[in-house]
């Protein structure tokens, strides 16, 4: 195994996905997986539930780069996962997305880098693709900085690649706790727009789409899996009939600032480039150097040509029965 006897780094690893890695690399022959965040309440969380040795705790921010500098020691693998997620609080403090999501991530790459970390994976989200949001403006600037930082390592030991991928059910934040909670609390469930559609994908499935990364990715690549779709109406029928509330009420409140009718996952640019991977996609980094020459006189007939992207409107839809089928494996639902 990759993983033997090594040290992963996970920032952001209080979060959903970082509880989701430990769940999986703590019964392996991993030497240390450390927990890098600024929230020493979680960390204190996890550290009584594991309760395990091979489990680290670094109270710090991807916004410090002493502190960065001071975890990246010895380490010799990192998922960067740290950011800031809710739209409405990069809304109005966009600035803190660009100190978490840009520059918190230009600080985890270049300790990487400066302490030969080998392979580093970072989390993206369908958001960064045609961005509308503060949220998704950072963080489509933070693959432009990964990719960057990945452009003069070719000759180095150290490989920078990431993820992009869409809802990941039931997370912090996402919609399925809160039509949960609704229901529990006599509300009506509230629903933006009947026909929006999002990615479903499970927090497992989001740790194997960072573990494909890891070990296909090369410098530059972004990974993104191919996942299927709900309408959010489906979704919330489907959540009503798990939990015995068929005739629970649906208040439609309109589209929110700053939210998509549909999310995408690749542009139509990037599809045009893509390699099909069966499951996968990988959108291959853009290899020309720094001679601006190749960017001005140079073009690309597949990217003239190309008229489709990869949205949650265009991929496959799930049914009310799939949806449920869905739901019963996140373990909400009995």
């Amino acid at each position: 195994m990759l993983f033997k006897n090594k040290t992963l780094l996970i920032s952001g690893g209080t979060g959903s996905f970082g509880n989701a890695v430990l769940k999986k690399f703590l019964e392996t022959e991993i030497r240390e997986i450390r927990i890098f965040s600024r929230d020493e309440k979680k960390q204190d969380d996890m550290r009584k539930k594991y309760k395990d040795d091979k489990l680290t705790f670094y109270v710090g921010d991807v916004r410090d780069i002493r502190s960065v500098q001071q975890v990246m020691r010895g380490v010799d693998y990192v998922f960067h996962a740290a950011a800031l997620k809710q739209v409405p609080s990069c809304e109005f403090y966009p600035m803190q997305a660009v100190k978490t999501n840009i520059l918190g991530t230009e600080n985890i790459l270049e300790s990487a880098i400066n302490n030969g970390v080998k392979r580093i994976v970072c989390l993206s989200t369908d958001k960064a693709v045609y961005p509308i949001n503060a949220m998704g403006i950072s963080k489509a600037l933070m693959e432009k900085v990964m990719i960057a930082s990945s452009r003069n390592l070719n000759n180095t030991n150290t490989v920078i690649c990431g993820t992009r991928y869409g809802n990941v059910m039931a997370s912090r934040g996402s919609v399925i706790p809160l039509f949960i909670k609704q229901i529990n609390e006599g509300k009506p469930i509230t629903i933006t727009d009947p026909e929006m559609t999002r990615f479903m994908m499970t927090l497992p499935e989001a740790v194997n789409l960072v573990l494909f990364a890891f070990r296909n990715g090369n410098n530059g690549d972004l990974i993104v899996q191919k996942s299927p779709a709900v309408k959010v109406l489906i979704l919330a029928q489907a959540i009503k009939e798990l939990m015995n509330k068929n005739n629970h009420p649906i208040d439609i409140i309109g589209t929110r600032h700053g939210e998509k009718l549909y999310e995408t996952l690749m542009s139509k640019e990037e599809l045009a480039c893509a390699e099909d991977l069966g499951d996968y996609f990988r959108v291959p980094v853009d290899n020309r150097d720094l001679n601006y020459k190749k960017y001005v006189e140079q073009g690309d007939s597949k990217i003239t040509e190309s008229t489709v992207d990869y949205n949650s409107h265009n991929t496959y839809r799930l049914n009310l029965e799939e949806m449920k089928d869905l739901l019963l494996k996140i373990g909400l639902f009995t």
